[in-house]
């Protein structure tokens, strides 16, 4: 018998940032337009576990489409490690501050974005790591679910790369823009004891980026 999750991943809102660098700081995002969240939010399963980052634009997003799905969220999960990834020192900056202040590193980080760590901050790599784990845990906590996951460009992308067995690098390619949706099964023997989560197991990628911003 098989036992099939189904995730739904939907990045946050847009974020007015004045062109800097934010990373895994917490700022607000901006849920005013409503055209931001109806298509999507017709698809959403009425009976599913919400899960957010513990970054307030992911909570802010989330309620903003449960209010255009029609229906009330009692109570949302938490998980920090499904957060943006961290830039460290570079967060608070624009691109252009960044390339003044320091050429190389600007400049290796482009060439190599997947594995090179900003000072301070985490790598994309360790960014598909720390989302692995999650959802790990959260597929041995609902299987058999609806998992409605509010996060970030970064993680969605990371979790496509756990899913599809992809290398770091490849799995950025991926575009996720904000408010858009994301959908993949994970399917599993009940007979089967717990495991790691891996692309190993079987998967559904369905959609990737719906509906894609113009």
């Amino acid at each position: 018998m098989n036992k099939t999750t189904h995730w739904w991943w939907i990045r946050h809102a847009p974020v007015n940032s004045g062109g800097i660098i934010y990373g895994d700081n917490d700022v607000d995002c901006d849920c005013s337009d409503p055209r931001l969240f109806r298509q999507v939010a017709e698809r959403l399963p009425r009976d599913a576990t919400w899960v957010t980052s513990h970054l307030r634009r992911t909570r802010q997003t989330a309620e903003a489409f449960a209010s255009h799905a029609g229906f009330e969220l009692a109570e949302m999960l938490v998980e920090p490690r499904l957060a943006e990834q961290g830039f460290g020192d570079w967060q608070g900056l624009t691109h252009d501050q960044l390339r003044q202040r320091d050429e190389f590193d600007w400049h290796r980080f482009w060439i190599t974005p997947a594995r090179t760590r900003p000072p301070g901050g985490e790598s994309f790599a360790d960014l598909m790591e720390r989302v692995r784990q999650a959802m790990n845990d959260l597929l041995q906590a609902h299987a058999g679910q609806d998992i409605v996951c509010v996060a970030h460009g970064g993680t969605i992308r990371a979790a496509l790369g756990v899913a599809l067995g992809l290398e770091p690098e490849r799995a950025l390619r991926f575009a996720v823009d904000n408010c858009s949706l994301t959908r993949m099964d994970h399917f599993s023997d009940t007979a089967e004891p717990p495991h790691d989560i891996s692309a190993e197991d079987s998967w559904r990628v369905s959609l990737v980026n719906f509906p894609p911003q113009s």
